[in-house]
């Protein structure tokens, strides 16, 4: 099975209505895993389409991918490392390496709850009431995605903000009327020397040791996997550090000690619900079939999509508030991970890659890129997702499931000239057209009725996994960061010419920095 089959299948498709393959699959395009389910009735697929999809995964070898995942096995062959954060939520490991893993949580909750307690306190011997915490990317979307999403859980004995941007503005905001003596700052940068968050954790021990009673190291915690350096900036061996292994990649490191601040935030019965959520889904991935493996499946789909139909984007609809930010966490999840030209063997992908990730909230984004979504001259497909909270409002939530059903149908099936025209008023034939909707947009639902922790592990668990099995479909290896890597490395390369020290090579950088630093005189 190669890719040129699939493009028979797809030309084969174009002729077909959206409508008429979703109803012809209705009772073949539902999945379910722990606690989700997942329908993908409206996508621009059949099941002739579907077979020979699943027969280019077998010739990939999409199962032999997640036993060398789960086998600790290179799979990040340019920095020559395993990829192990699903040992961090697994309860007994294997091997040796994956338990080393799994016990790298142990110093962080154990702080966690001490700080939680009272018995860890700050340098002006008082409880903390408030946790700053500094970092940026993974170390940054995934425990503000968490916090926002159990923030009706937290606990209200502190204060929990998030510093991420080197505008200054950022940390000021972030601050703004909290105690510095009751503070825990904690900083979160794997390889600890990120700008942005070395930047932040600069002003932060500047804000400390202006009101410090005390060593203001007392009131910071670190989470790195440079132990040396994070020493040498607190000054001290026996400071609060705490490790993230080399072998957890950042957009991967939810479950780790870069979410210390959640731990304290929400307890770790929570958390630990939550990793077992993640368990759960690790098993149905390791021990389901292709034909069933919804991961596997939803991979699939994304070669489909991007690869074979030629879509450029995918939307994320989050039509429920507690997974406001999960667009943007997937944003650096699928996109930094897959978002690449070159395969692992360093030979061209042939095809596009990852799709552009982009959504929001529902149904806020109903009244702004909505529109887009409906009527532009691209189409995008979009992911519905919905999880209710058991004990939400019902109108509410009854509206909000009436908002997503609604937009997916019209998405699908459009609206022609001649229903607009049979509205009952006399309209003229160009706003007739207007009016018009083409449809064959094509979206997938992911539900759960039964919003949890669990649930909320289970799911990003799932979208890890399909992030890694479509990068293999790709050929791609998708734990590295060249591109981000290389951007990092000209900004620093750039500095001393925005502070006036050296002069640009290039001369388009030199005029756009002299433009801009005259401004910023000015101003």
């Amino acid at each position: 099975m190669n890719h040129s089959i699939l493009a028979q299948h797809a030309q084969r498709l174009r002729k077909l209505s959206l409508k008429e393959l979703a109803e012809n699959r209705l009772d073949t395009s539902n999945f379910s895993v722990t606690g989700w389910s997942v329908n993908i009735a409206r996508q621009k697929i059949d099941h002739e389409a579907e077979q020979a999809l699943i027969q280019y995964g077998k010739t990939i070898d999409l199962e032999n991918a997640v036993r060398s995942l789960f086998n600790g096995d290179v799979v990040n062959r340019s920095e020559n490392r395993p990829a192990l954060h699903w040992a961090l939520r697994c309860p007994e490991p294997s091997f040796t390496g994956a338990r080393q893993v799994r016990d790298s949580l142990i110093a962080p909750f154990t702080f966690a709850e001490a700080v939680r307690d009272g018995r860890v306190l700050s340098s002006s011997g008082k409880r903390f009431e408030s946790i700053l915490h500094i970092g940026i990317g993974g170390s940054d979307l995934g425990p503000r995605l968490l916090y926002d999403a159990f923030y009706k859980e937290r606990d209200r004995r502190f204060e929990l903000r998030f510093c991420a941007n080197v505008d200054p503005l950022d940390f000021e905001l972030a601050t703004d009327g909290l105690n510095p003596k009751t503070t825990l700052v904690i900083g979160v940068s794997k390889s600890f020397q990120t700008e942005e968050t070395s930047y932040n954790l600069k002003r932060a021990r500047r804000w400390l040791e202006s009101s410090a009673e005390g060593d203001w190291s007392n009131n910071v915690a670190v989470v790195t996997s440079k132990h040396n350096l994070a020493e040498h900036w607190l000054e001290r061996s026996d400071g609060n550090i705490f490790a993230i292994p080399e072998s957890v990649g950042g957009r991967y490191s939810i479950w780790s000690a870069g979410s210390l601040s959640c731990y304290i935030a929400l307890g770790k019965d929570l958390i630990n619900e939550i990793l077992r959520g993640a368990e759960s889904t690790d098993q149905r991935v390791r021990g389901d079939p292709i034909e069933s493996n919804v991961a596997m499946r939803l991979a699939l789909l994304d070669y489909w999509n991007a690869s074979v139909l030629n879509y450029p984007m995918r939307v994320e609809l989050a039509y429920s508030r507690r997974l406001r930010l999960l667009p943007s966490y997937l944003q650096q999840l699928e996109m930094e991970s897959n978002g690449k030209s070159v395969r692992s063997d360093g030979t061209a992908a042939g095809s596009p890659t990852t799709q552009a990730v982009w959504g929001g909230e529902g149904t806020i984004g109903q009244h702004s890129y909505h529109q887009w979504l409906h009527q532009s001259t691209q189409i995008a497909p979009c992911e519905f997702l919905i999880a209710l909270d058991n004990d939400g409002e019902f109108e509410g939530q009854s509206n909000l499931i009436a908002n997503a059903l609604a937009q997916a149908e019209v998405l699908a099936e459009g609206r022609s000239s001649d229903h607009v025209k049979n509205e009952g008023h006399e309209q003229s034939n160009e706003l007739s057209k207007q009016k018009e909707l083409t449809g064959e947009r094509p979206s997938t639902f992911i539900m759960n009725k039964q919003f949890s922790p669990w649930g909320f592990g289970s799911l990003i668990a799932l979208f890890e996994h399909r992030t890694y099995l479509a990068g293999q479909l790709w050929g791609l290896n998708s734990f590295d960061q060249w591109g981000v890597e290389e951007g990092k490395q000209m900004a620093e390369q750039l500095k001393p010419v925005v502070h006036g020290t050296r002069i640009a090579e290039n001369l388009i950088t030199r005029r756009l920095v002299g433009t801009i630093m005259k401004t910023h005189t000015r101003s």
